[in-house]
C-alpha cells in the first residue's frame, strides 16, 4: 500500500509525486499513456523539434524555471525580433503594439502610432485616463475592457492575444480567475493604461526575447528529469478505473487490480477527476463535470525553403475567415528547431476545428497558411496533435466553482486535486497546483498520524 497515490503523470502529477517523495511520503504516480508529461509534448525528427503541446513558460512566474535550475536545465530564451508577434487584421500583419501587460496596452506611444485602431478606437481607448474604477464583482473580460478601453480594442487586439492563451471564445472568461493582475491595476491605479505602464516597467517589457523561455531539448526535457527523480514510483500504461473510499482509505481500481492509499492527489483533465469521484462525491463531480473544456489541436510544418516570414507569430483577429486561430514561426522563434534553410511552422487550432482528423487538420493549416502567403509552399513533413480535452474556460463565476468544490471535497478527507482547471492554465499555475495538492496530502496525514 502506498500512502499516496497520485492519478495522472502530466506536469501537475508529476509535480504532485516529487513533493510528496521530498517530504518523505510512500508514493506512487499512476499515468494510463505509456509517456508522461500530459499535454506536453515535445517531438524530434530528422532535425526538427516541436512542440505538440505548449512551447514555453514565462520568466516572472519562477515554479517552471525553478524546476528546471534544480535539475540542471538551462533555460533558452526566444530568438531576438522585433517586433515579435503581428495581428492579421483586414487581411494585412499589423504588428503588435510594444508594451503590452498581459492583453492591454501599457505604452502611449505605440498605442498611438498602431494601424490596428482606427482615430476613434485610440481616441476611446484614452478614455481610460479619466474613467472610474467600476464594474461587476465577477466581470467578463470583454465587458471589462469595452468598459475601459472600448470595444475596438477588444476586438482587434485582446480578443486574439487571450483566444492565443484560452482557445475558444474568450468574451466570458472571468477577470478575477484568468486576469486577476488587470483588476488589480484598475483596483490600484484606476488607469489601467496607467497601471499597466507602471508595471512593465517594474518587470521588463514582451519584447526582445526576454519573456518567454524553454529548453534546449524543448519542454519535455523537464519531464524526463522529473520521471528519473520519481524512477521506480511510476507505473505507466496503468489508467485509474475507479475510486472507492474505504473507511478512512481509499481504493483506486486499475486494470493490474487495485491500490489502497491514506491519500490520493487526482491530477487528470476536470472530466477524469468527475467520473471517478462520481461514486462518492456527487456534488463534486456536477461542478468538475460544468467546467467548459475546448478542443485543442496544433500542426507543425516543416518546409525544405526559407519563407517569407517576419518575427516569431501572427495572431489572426476575429472575422478574417480564418480557421487557424495562430501560427508560430518556430524556426525564428527558438534556436536549433530545425535544419539550416528550413522552415518550421506550427498552427493552432481550437473549438470545432480540432476535432478534426489529423489529416484534415493539417489540410487546413497549410490552406490557412498559403493564404497569408499568397502562394502554396510544398510540405517536407507534417505532424498534428490533437488534445480533446483542450483548455479550461475559466468563465464568470470560475472562483466561486472552485470554492464550492473545495467544500465538496471536505466529504472526502484525503482526496486532493491538481490541475489546470483549478487556478491557472499556464505551465507555471499547473506545477503550483500539483505542488500545493502535495502539500495538503502531507498535512492530512501528519493530522492522521497525530496521536488522538
Amino acid at each position: 500500500m502506498a500512502q499516496v497515490v497520485v492519478v495522472g503523470g502530466g506536469w501537475a502529477g508529476l509535480s504532485a509525486a516529487l513533493a510528496l517523495k521530498e517530504a518523505g511520503a510512500e508514493v506512487l504516480l499512476l499515468e494510463g499513456n505509456l509517456r508522461l508529461g500530459g499535454k506536453v509534448r515535445t517531438h524530434r525528427q530528422e532535425g526538427f523539434l516541436l512542440e505538440g503541446g505548449p512551447d514555453a513558460s514565462v520568466r516572472y512566474k519562477k515554479e517552471v524555471l525553478e524546476l528546471g535550475e534544480r535539475f540542471g536545465l538551462e533555460p533558452v530564451g526566444t530568438l531576438p525580433a522585433k517586433p515579435s508577434a503581428y495581428i492579421l487584421k483586414g487581411g494585412k500583419a499589423h504588428p503588435l503594439p510594444e508594451g503590452l501587460l498581459q492583453v492591454v496596452p501599457g505604452d502611449l506611444r505605440a498605442l498611438a502610432k498602431t494601424p490596428l485602431l482606427s482615430f476613434s478606437g485610440k481616441l476611446r481607448a484614452l478614455l481610460d485616463l479619466l474613467l472610474p474604477r467600476g464594474g461587476a464583482p465577477d466581470e467578463g473580460l470583454k465587458a471589462f475592457v469595452e468598459r475601459r478601453l472600448g470595444p475596438e480594442v477588444y476586438r482587434a487586439l485582446v480578443a486574439p492575444l487571450s483566444g492565443g492563451i484560452y482557445g475558444g471564445e474568450p468574451d466570458e472568461l472571468s477577470m478575477r480567475a484568468a486576469f486577476p493582475q488587470l483588476l488589480e491595476l484598475e483596483r490600484k491605479h484606476r488607469s489601467l493604461i496607467l497601471g499597466a505602464m507602471r508595471a512593465r516597467k517594474a518587470r521588463g517589457s514582451r519584447e526582445g526575447g526576454s519573456l518567454f523561455f524553454s529548453f534546449r531539448e524543448g519542454l519535455s526535457a523537464l519531464t524526463r528529469k522529473m520521471a528519473e527523480a520519481l524512477s521506480e514510483s511510476v507505473l505507466l500504461g496503468t489508467p485509474a478505473l475507479g475510486l472507492e473510499a474505504q473507511g478512512s482509505r481509499y481504493r483506486v481500481h486499475t486494470p493490474r487490480g487495485f491500490l489502497e492509499a491514506e491519500a490520493v492527489v487526482l491530477a487528470t483533465p476536470a472530466p477524469q477527476a468527475a467520473a471517478l469521484l462520481r461514486p462518492f462525491l456527487p456534488e463534486a463531480t456536477a461542478l468538475l463535470k460544468g467546467i467548459p473544456h475546448t478542443p485543442a489541436a496544433t500542426v507543425s510544418l516543416a518546409f525544405a525553403e526559407a519563407l517569407p516570414l517576419s518575427g516569431h507569430g501572427l495572431l489572426i483577429a476575429k472575422g478574417e475567415g480564418y480557421r487557424v486561430r495562430g501560427f508560430t514561426w518556430t524556426h525564428q522563434k527558438w534556436p536549433e528547431r530545425a535544419p539550416e534553410g528550413f522552415s518550421l511552422v506550427r498552427a493552432y487550432l481550437s473549438g470545432e476545428e480540432a476535432r478534426l482528423g489529423e489529416a484534415e487538420l493539417i489540410r487546413l493549416a497549410l490552406e490557412d497558411l498559403a493564404r497569408f502567403l499568397g502562394f502554396t509552399p510544398k510540405v517536407h513533413r507534417a505532424w498534428a496533435f490533437r488534445f480533446p480535452e483542450g483548455m479550461p474556460a475559466y468563465r464568470v463565476g470560475h472562483l466561486e466553482r472552485i470554492e464550492r468544490l473545495e467544500m465538496a471535497l471536505l466529504k472526502a478527507p484525503g482526496v486532493f486535486l491538481a490541475g489546470n482547471y483549478l487556478e491557472g492554465v499556464g505551465l507555471p499555475e499547473v506545477v503550483r497546483s500539483g505542488r500545493k495538492a502535495a502539500a495538503r496530502a502531507v498535512a492530512y496525514l501528519a493530522l492522521e498520524k497525530a496521536p488522538g
